[in-house]
């Protein structure tokens, strides 16, 4: 369960308040081969084509809300569909709730394509280089939007798969802040406050 009163504090604040950058550093710890070989063909670098939506209306209306929910961070019309339709792909590709994905990236790196952290964690979701290492090519661009989608999306459902399913304690490996309430808090925060959209019940943080 999630620490009511601090979550209860960021519902009160306005729309964007918990989009300041608030990233972490993953910490890097050794794979087995197996789950190294599988991570690694899950971020193979194949284009991703057409997302898939229940129906043509879903589509339209999804992209039409989420577009102008993200206008004032990302002006041009054709990169905020480009990009929202890469995080709807990239998510349910890796089994992740699209509206998850953006509130974490809203609270990872503000939307900001070429964020980079203390830590040296790289773009909208702020994946550490050691990964490149670890599951990529040489080639592997963090800074490169699908890229770095591709492997966000993977690794948070990697930590999913070792937390068996705990969104919180997930959360916090992924910020590198395991067992502390703050960002699994504000990523909720985001989620539910600004991208909030009629769909089957979310997984609940423990």
């Amino acid at each position: 369960m999630l620490r009511r009163p601090a979550f209860l504090m960021l519902l009160c604040l306005s729309p964007w308040a918990v989009s300041t950058v608030y990233a972490g550093a993953q910490q890097e710890e050794k794979l087995a081969a197996s789950v190294q070989a599988a991570l690694h063909a899950a971020i193979a670098d194949q284009a991703s084509p057409e997302p898939e939506f229940p129906s043509i209306t879903d589509k339209v209306n999804w992209l039409a809300t989420m577009s102008e929910r993200l206008y004032k961070r990302m002006p041009d019309p054709q990169q905020r569909i480009d990009f929202l339709k890469t995080v709807y792909y990239e998510s349910r590709r890796a089994g992740l709730d699209p509206q998850l994905v953006l509130g974490l990236i809203q609270v990872e790196s503000g939307f900001k394509k070429y964020a980079v952290s203390s830590a040296g964690a790289r773009g909208y979701m702020q994946v550490m280089p050691f990964w490149v290492k670890l599951i990529g090519t040489p080639d592997s661009n963090l800074f490169h939007m699908r890229t770095n989608l591709r492997f966000g999306c993977t690794i948070l459902r990697h930590y999913l798969d070792i937390e068996k399913g705990d969104l919180y304690r997930a959360l916090g490996r992924y910020n590198g802040s395991l067992g502390r309430p703050e960002y699994p808090n504000m990523v909720r925060g985001a989620w539910e406050k600004n991208w909030g959209w009629p769909q089957p019940q979310h997984a609940s943080l423990k």
